[in-house]
């Protein structure tokens, strides 16, 4: 079993029954280590909970059938450790984009038994980023939304004082309105669940890797107002080729700040003001239109 001073490298020689012959780290818990016969990424994820998750996540998202978007392999997960194959990064390109574009609405498509079911093997208790993140199923989206994704998060939010006084209650107008403003009913779709731009991978191969899943069932027009709230090369082109492959439903540019709310106050909690007067800016628009 790991302990907790061992070495990325030691990880990786006894997952994989393979010796190492280099390291290199990438982050403070991601390492890349060159093995005999290959290099493969070792990520310390912190604990148990976080590894068994994003390792069920990738799986998840590896098993959306033919043309879906691509993953990293995962290779061997122990403890808080998780190993992955290592893919060769390339440069953005208008033609990878277009795939990724069309491979990422398969992906949506593929499904998921609930809002909020997590993975196969995955657990409820799981995370996005460093925050922590309830998979629980539900039954329509809007209650769902509120309920698990929106409202926890706002009350950290002013829990901590990120919101001020009367902020909170701008922010649960909205939640009050969400059948309203949600759209018409889709059925849960296969989410990466944190797709901003740092877990675009673009391969060496042409083919755009997803990285860091925070997976679930959810409502397919979040990843995509995830993606767009980061920016992400050849953004249009991704968006134009995804609703070309499955085309979005009437009024989703409106609903593009709705999306936003979660990883807005996601990212207040974790990274302060400037995000939850991102979200409020939101809030209020949403209220008026």
């Amino acid at each position: 079993m790991t302990g907790p001073g061992e070495a990325p490298g030691a990880v990786a020689a006894r997952l994989t029954g393979r010796a190492v012959t280099g390291l290199r780290p990438l982050t403070g818990s991601v390492t890349e280590v060159a093995l005999d016969g290959g290099t493969v990424v070792v990520k310390d994820a912190g604990e148990p909970a976080a590894a068994r998750a994003e390792a069920a996540g990738l799986d998840w998202l590896a098993a959306a059938g033919p043309g879906a978007v691509r993953v990293p392999l995962v290779l061997g997960r122990e403890g808080r450790w998780l190993v992955t194959e290592r893919v060769p990064e390339g440069r953005p390109s208008r033609a990878a984009a277009v795939r990724f574009g069309r491979a990422l609405a398969r992906t949506h498509s593929a499904g998921a038994e609930a809002f909020g079911t997590p993975p196969p093997g995955g657990t409820a208790d799981a995370y996005i980023g460093l925050a922590p993140l309830r998979n629980v199923p539900g039954g329509d989206w809007p209650t769902w939304y509120a309920e698990h994704r929106v409202l926890p998060y706002l009350r950290r939010a002013a829990d901590d004082g990120t919101l001020r006084s009367g902020e909170a209650a701008v922010i649960e107008r909205v939640c009050e309105r969400l059948p309203a403003l949600a759209g018409p009913a889709e059925p849960p779709a296969r989410l990466h669940g944190d797709l901003w731009n740092g877990n675009v991978l673009w391969g060496a191969d042409g083919d755009v890797r997803l990285i860091d899943p925070a997976a679930h069932g959810g409502h397919r027009e979040t990843d995509l107002a995830m993606l767009r709230l980061f920016g992400c090369p050849h953004l249009d082109d991704i968006l134009t080729a995804y609703d070309e492959t499955a085309p979005l439903a009437p009024g989703h540019h409106r609903r593009v700040g709705l999306h936003q709310l979660f990883p807005l106050l996601v990212h207040a909690v974790l990274f302060g003001r400037s995000y939850a007067e991102q979200a409020l800016s939101e809030a209020r628009r949403l209220l008026i239109d």
